[in-house]
Formats: C-alpha cells, sequence, structure tokens
C-alpha cells in the first residue's frame, strides 16, 4: 500500500534544457529512478490504476494496481536490502520543487495510518522538467534527502535512498510523473481510457527491456533452517540462515508476488537422490494476491543429512499451464 499526496500544487512552469527531454515531441524522456536492475535486483509492485471507475486495471488490464493508485512502486525484494542502502535518482534533468526530508521511516507500520496523515508521500522530492512535465519520488529514507527546492538536477543524479517513510508496508519507491498537472502512466501515455493497448512509453529506449511487464514474479526464494514467516523473509533472516550438514531441518521458501484468483502453488523440495523429502501443494487462490509466501521442509533424519545437492522446485500453474518457475539449489 501506498499513496503519494505529497503537497502537491501548480506550480510555473521553468524551461530547462538537456538530457532526458525530447525536444521534437515535447514528452519527458525518462531514466530508471532507482538503483536497481527490475526483475533481479527490485520489482514493479503496482503501476498506474488507470480505471476512472472504482475497479483497478493497469495498463496492460492486469491486476498490478489497486484502485486510484497514482504511480509505479518499484519494490525491493527486503528490509535488508533498503537499510544497505539504494539510491533514489532524478529520471531526468529538471529543477527541485519541493522536498521533505524529516518523516520518520516506519510510522505506518507502527501507529497506523493517523501516523501518516497529509504526508502519506514520507519524505520526497518532486521536480519540474520542460514542458509542464513534473516526476515526485516518494517513501524516501528519514535524512536522506540530498537536494533542496531551486537545485538543478541532472538525469541519473543521486537525490535520495529508498525508506520506509509515509504511508507504505514495504520498501520501495513509488514514482509518479504529471504533465500540466494531470497523473499520467509513463507506460502508455495518451492510452484510450477503454485500451489494453497503445499509448507511448515515456521511459528511455535503452530502459524499455528492462521494465517489461511481468504479470507475476519471485521475490524471494532459498533454503532455510526452520519455519518460514513473511516477516523472516522481509527482514532478510531466512536467507541469511542457509542450512549445512548439522542443521536440524532444511526448508525451501519462496514469496511471490502478481498472483491471481485461480493460480496453484506447488513447492517440491529432493535430496541428493532426487527422492522427494517435502513438498507443498497449495489450493488454487481464492482471489488475487500482491504478495503471498509458501514453504516446505523436513527435519533431519536419525542418520544425518546426505552430503550432495539439495534442489527444490516451484510452479504456479494456471489452466494446465506453468506460468511462473523457480529451480534452487542447496549443496551440502
Amino acid at each position: 500500500m501506498c499513496r503519494a499526496a505529497f503537497l502537491y500544487r501548480a506550480f510555473a512552469v521553468v524551461t530547462v534544457a538537456g538530457a532526458g527531454f525530447h525536444a521534437d515531441a515535447q514528452n519527458v524522456q525518462l531514466a530508471i529512478p532507482i538503483a536497481c536492475e527490475p526483475g533481479r535486483s527490485c520489482y514493479i509492485q503496482n503501476y498506474t490504476d488507470l480505471d476512472p471507475s472504482r475497479s483497478a486495471r493497469d495498463y496492460k488490464c492486469g491486476t498490478l494496481t489497486y484502485d486510484d493508485h497514482n504511480g509505479t512502486d518499484f519494490r525491493l525484494p527486503s528490509l535488508a536490502v533498503q537499510k544497505a542502502g539504494v539510491e533514489v535518482r532524478a529520471a531526468a534533468n529538471g529543477r527541485i520543487l519541493r522536498t521533505r526530508n524529516d518523516a520518520p521511516d516506519g510510522a505506518f507500520a507502527k501507529s497506523g495510518r493517523e501516523a501518516v496523515r497529509d504526508a502519506e508521500c514520507g519524505n520526497g522530492v518532486v521536480i519540474e522538467h520542460p514542458a509542464q512535465w513534473e516526476t515526485q519520488y516518494c517513501h524516501l529514507a528519514a535524512g536522506s534527502v540530498l537536494v533542496k527546492p531551486g537545485d538543478r538536477v541532472e538525469i541519473g543524479q543521486p537525490i535520495g535512498r529508498v525508506g520506509l517513510s509515509g504511508l507504505t508496508e514495504y520498501p520501495h519507491l513509488h514514482f509518479t510523473v504529471r504533465h500540466g498537472g494531470a497523473v499520467v502512466d509513463p507506460f502508455a501515455y495518451g492510452v484510450r481510457p477503454d485500451s489494453c493497448e497503445g499509448g507511448e512509453s515515456l521511459w528511455l529506449p535503452a530502459v524499455r527491456a528492462k521494465l517489461e511487464y511481468q504479470e507475476r514474479a519471485i521475490l524471494n526464494g532459498g533454503f532455510t533452517t526452520g519455519p518460514v514467516t513473511m516477516e523472516l523473509i522481509e527482514d532478510g533472516s531466512a536467507e541469511r540462515e542457509r542450512p549445512s550438514a548439522s542443521s536440524l531441518a532444511i526448508v525451501a521458501f519462496v514469496r511471490a508476488i502478481g498472483l491471481k484468483a485461480g493460480d496453484a502453488q506447488w513447492l517440491v523440495v529432493k535430496d541428493p537422490l532426487e527422492h522427494v523429502i517435502a513438498e507443498n501443494r497449495a489450493a488454487p487462490l481464492q482471489g488475487n494476491k500482491a504478495q503471498i509466501m509458501l514453504f516446505a521442509g523436513k527435519k533431519r533424519p536419525p542418520g544425518g543429512w546426505d552430503h550432495g545437492t539439495y534442489k527444490a522446485t516451484y510452479v504456479v500453474g494456471r489452466d494446465g499451464q506453468v506460468v511462473l518457475k523457480k529451480e534452487l539449489e542447496l549443496v551440502l
């Protein structure tokens, strides 16, 4: 969950020349606004909601959004990654309009919505660009903002770090694009309201392939030594507790995002002789899931663990087809 109500107001347009601006089309051209590789070290959790009703749909008419979501959420795999430090970067040349830098991280998780009322964006930055374009960056870490109103910034310049401030439940950058004061989707600018195709990408051609739409994705996966919770995955504990030959259990786990109603998950673990030692077959989902976790494991047998390679396979099936798959290995 996140919202970006960050003191938005009208502003005077200031022309800024240089990279990040497409002179012919008068449309801003955007770099990835976060120092990560989408699909590998960060993931798009939500897109801009293009449905004008109380329903929601992303630019592919998919489920990766929610009602009235006004930006793109670049999610980090865990709080551990966020705490290590991930830069937020200017998506195009421009001038800083507004900033906030003193909102505490984690206030919403600790105290609820009232704690972030009128500061849903948390720590953030608004940048104006030529031809009435602007970009907004939300949920930055407390004290991490590196710019101030009036500063000129260049495309790719660090402006802060990803945090957990404002109305958010997980570490991510909420990135909003506006033109003439109206929110637009940088993946499909100008798309017809009734269409699932078309519109113009505002992303620089060099980064468009990295931002290819993924209906579902694996956020985390690995082996650990005991039962798994969402909290253990989020704080990095599950991945740090990698089993050894003396561990009391071997447990495989996966956390996925974007799964749909009707998707069926299966996780199976095999020993070095390819014998199944654990599996978890989940019932088909009754509704869409922003995130979901599955694990399967076995306690150490009396004779101890065999040396060799343990393998886990995670599969999401739908209508008889495999729609998502990940294979994991553990060498003892």
